[in-house]
């Protein structure tokens, strides 16, 4: 399962901009970290009214990490 493609595919879906999505992975071990960035102006979009779709996204993603053994977080910047 590509974490990293999951996320592109899910923040692409939420933002204006979705060309200027882009996800960096940093893996150790088990511990898988996503960096997402997106536009200045999708910023928001992303986090939500306080920080409720960016709570959702990271379920989503520790959901589709356990079921590969990962243990996934996901920063926003």
């Amino acid at each position: 399962m590509d974490l990293k493609q999951i996320l592109v595919d899910i923040a692409r879906a939420i933002v204006d901009t979705p060309d200027a999505v882009t996800v960096e992975m940093n893996e150790e071990g088990d511990n898988v970290t996503l960096i997402l960035r997106v536009a200045e102006d999708d910023t928001g979009m992303v986090i939500g009214r306080k920080g409720r779709i960016a709570k959702a996204i990271r379920s989503i993603m520790k959901v589709a990490g356990s079921s590969s053994g990962k243990k996934v977080t996901v920063e926003i910047e």
